[in-house]
């Protein structure tokens, strides 16, 4: 998960200070266990440490990006790649929120999330109704990830199949951005609020309602209410492309967002830095695309 930015000096700096951090050591070591990735607990916090990684390798030889966008967690990374929060600090503040929804668990039934696709939303969501879900993150007009209770996760999935849809149970165990995960959201909100915070560079697309976001006030509302409200990751999409987007890099592990954005907007070129061997290639796709 680290290997490619551990080549580059910059990258290995931020990456050094994330695993001697005495919060951060214990979940990040986590990543070398491929099950742990599926915690919460580590999950978050990787991800962010990964892509403000990449970030670290590229941004004094990329130019600086116009816009920002990251679907979930991803939007705590955010705001480090367009320098409104210290990379470190955005990793921290990783790994505290992924605590502070793993407490949500303490309270209730176990939760889970399911992702369905293939009949219009409105009947998806009849679906979820029955069965105790809410709809957590929408990708698409026919698309979303719900999230609820975990022990309907496999019936919610079976019917949605006898409906003609496409379900899979997903192998997390905390319903993100469903009411479910309400008590979070207040002392993250705390959390944000006592963060040094600095201009961006560039906006940053709020997930719930794909806004452009610019002060840290917004951001700290807009952060926190993510926890218990379904992103709009469509929207997002769709805003980045109304915007004028032409060129987009996915920094974070994985390709599953450029794909989606491409698809969505043909005229965007999207790539994920996974897909590349070296930074220079990196580097030398985005000059071609940015001529």
């Amino acid at each position: 998960m680290f290997d490619m930015a551990r080549a580059d000096p910059a990258a290995a700096v931020l990456l050094d200070a994330c695993f001697a951090d005495a919060a951060l050591a214990p979940v990040l070591t986590g990543v070398a266990d491929g099950a742990s990735l599926f915690a919460n607990r580590v999950a978050q916090p990787a991800i962010v440490a990964a892509t403000l990684a990449m970030w670290a390798a590229l941004r004094e030889t990329v130019p600086a990006p116009a816009l920002v966008a990251g679907y979930s967690i991803g939007e705590l990374a955010a705001y480090g790649v367009a320098g409104a929060l210290a990379p470190i600090d955005a990793v921290r503040l990783a790994a505290e929120r992924a605590g502070l929804m793993d407490a949500c668990l303490d309270t209730g039934a176990a939760q889970g999330m399911v992702a369905v696709s293939g009949i219009p939303l409105e009947a998806i969501e009849v679906l979820l109704q029955r069965f105790g879900f809410f709809p957590a993150i929408v990708t698409g007009e026919d698309a979303l990830v719900a999230g609820g209770p975990a022990a309907a996760r496999e019936a919610l999935a079976l019917a949605a199949a006898d409906a003609g849809a496409r379900a899979t149970v997903l192998p997390v165990e905390v319903a993100s951005h469903t009411p479910l995960l309400q008590g979070a959201v207040a002392p993250f909100a705390g959390l944000l609020a006592r963060q040094a915070w600095s201009a961006p560079v560039c906006p940053v697309l709020s997930g719930i309602s794909a806004e452009k976001v610019d002060n840290a006030g917004l951001a700290t509302r807009v952060l926190s209410r993510q926890l218990a409200e379904p992103i709009r990751w469509m929207d997002c999409m769709d805003a980045a492309g109304e915007a004028g987007v032409t060129v987009a890099l996915e920094l974070g592990p994985g390709a599953a967002m450029s794909r989606m954005l491409q698809a969505r907007n043909p005229g965007i070129a999207c790539r994920s830095v996974t897909e590349f061997r070296s930074f220079d290639g990196i580097r030398s796709w985005l000059g071609r695309r940015l001529e």
